[in-house]
């Protein structure tokens, strides 16, 4: 990667050079990078909304996503904060101290989201909608498929829903999960593949409207075309855009 990849947010570039990687966590800077980018663009469409995390953690991933956005608008971080110990949420405050999230534009909520209705999951995140979802919560298909029936009722029209370790061979079936909810919801689509970094920094996806795909689609494959596989990803009848360190065809 070079100096030209980028989300284009000074605040958020400057925790991804320098601060990231001190905050505990297995998001991977190349999703965090991309997914800044898609914030500020979503931005400068006009698109507002709040943004919220299930598997919080101490807070690598949901940093950056709340240094990524504007004012007035506010960051949810989900998670129990008890594992591996009781001073998870600490770290988390104190990190996102650090570099530069100041108490008002985020709230820890230290609840089971297996445990949440739709209802109750938007009020916890300020009753509008959301317009960054990122989940990455216990990796069960039971529990992504609950964690995806919440996303999908609190999502802004032209937001994203981001699902962290896809296609991770530590969760072999878990993407089944997502097959099953994409074809309840044939308004989705899964519009973006970000690939690993190594085993522990999992792909993600990105699933939107099918309307708002034309919003993210060219843009990312524009902006990042160094890291374009321009084959794309075969994605239940339709292609997605797939972006990966090293994009490559096989040598035959």
């Amino acid at each position: 990667m070079t100096s030209a990849f980028a989300s284009g947010i000074p605040a958020l570039d400057r925790y991804l050079s320098d601060g990231f990687d001190q905050v505990r966590g297995m998001s991977s800077r190349f999703s965090a990078t991309i997914c800044g980018h898609i914030l500020r663009r979503q931005t400068e469409m006009g698109i507002r909304g709040g943004v919220a995390e299930i598997g919080t953690f101490e807070g690598r991933f949901f940093i950056a996503m709340a240094l990524a956005l504007s004012a007035g608008e506010h960051a949810y971080g989900f998670d129990l904060f008890s594992w591996p110990d009781d001073k998870v949420l600490d770290r988390l405050m104190a990190s996102a101290e650090q570099h530069g999230l100041t108490a008002e534009r985020f709230t820890p909520r230290p609840f089971d989201t297996g445990k949440l209705s739709p209802e109750d999951f938007a009020g916890l995140t300020g009753g509008r909608p959301l317009r960054f979802i990122h989940i990455d919560g216990d990796h069960s298909p039971e529990a992504l498929t609950h964690d995806l029936t919440l996303a999908h009722a609190s999502l802004h029209p032209q937001g994203l829903i981001c699902l962290d370790d896809m296609l991770h061979p530590g969760y072999p079936f878990l993407v089944v999960a997502v097959h099953d909810y994409l074809t309840r919801h044939q308004d989705m689509r899964l519009m973006c593949v970000i690939d690993r970094e190594d085993i522990v920094a999992a792909p993600k996806f990105l699933i939107c409207r099918t309307d708002a795909v034309r919003l993210y689609e060219n843009d990312l494959m524009t902006s990042f075309s160094a890291q374009h596989f321009i084959l794309g990803g075969d994605a239940m009848g339709h292609h997605c855009v797939v972006l990966t360190p090293n994009p490559r065809i096989a040598e035959v």
